[in-house]
């Protein structure tokens, strides 16, 4: 099952950036950021989109009592604020650095209209990976929806194991080295963090999972 919370697995950052083509070559430049570093903010000018050369960025917005929601960790070659390419003026989300070293390819919004005009298959790729994108946000809606946190929190693994995960050569078990924390992973599966921990810790008395901060271990018996 392709994944519903990342993007596509592809690297948009070696087709689209400026840097690749000649006539941008020589006045392009990249931006850099620490971890926590903000990219933008809510309602900030929507006049670039951005992609990742190096690092992960996350993507969300804050609900209006202040409690933030997370929809999307994105890694190298991945594209992010693709909506002012639409017509959007202003930001309903924000993104920020997740790792201290994360290198952007900044695209101002005129460049990019100059390179979807000049190039169809250019422009033909924007717009498909625009439509995968709202096709997949209204996928996970569907599951946020009808499906039980129990069910979202099992489905998401499987999303996880497939993005980060690996096989252990001696047990067979999945191993997966994710970017999220907890709060993070809570939030993308539509819970709060103590729901989230009942459920993890459910998982690990059941011999399905074992878990600390930053990597998850499926075991294969659970398979």
């Amino acid at each position: 099952m392709k994944s519903i919370w990342v993007f596509e697995d592809v690297n948009l950052f070696g087709l689209l950036c400026p840097h690749k083509f000649k006539q941008y070559k020589a006045c392009h430049t990249f931006d850099t950021y620490k971890k926590s570093d903000y990219i933008y903010f809510e309602e900030d000018t929507a006049n670039k989109i951005y992609l990742i050369e190096k690092g992960k960025v996350k993507i969300g917005y804050y609900n209006e009592d202040g409690t933030e929601v997370v929809k999307a960790i994105l890694s190298k070659g991945e594209l992010f604020g693709e909506k002012a390419i639409l017509g959007e003026e202003r930001r309903d989300e924000f993104a920020q650095s997740v790792d201290n070293n994360t290198s952007i390819c900044p695209v101002g919004i005129t460049t990019m209209h100059d390179l979807m005009r000049e190039n169809k298959t250019f422009s033909l790729r924007i717009y498909k990976f625009i439509g995968y994108k709202l096709k997949k946000l209204e996928r996970r809606l569907q599951l946020l929806l009808f499906k039980d946190s129990k069910t979202r929190l099992l489905e998401f693994l499987e999303e996880l194991c497939t993005e980060y995960g690996y096989n252990c050569n001696k047990t067979g078990d999945h191993i997966i080295n994710h970017p999220y924390t907890q709060k993070d992973l809570a939030s993308l599966i539509g819970v709060s963090r103590p729901t989230l921990n009942i459920l993890m810790n459910e998982l690990k008395e059941n011999c399905i999972i074992d878990f600390n901060r930053k990597q998850i271990r499926i075991y294969k018996t659970s398979a």
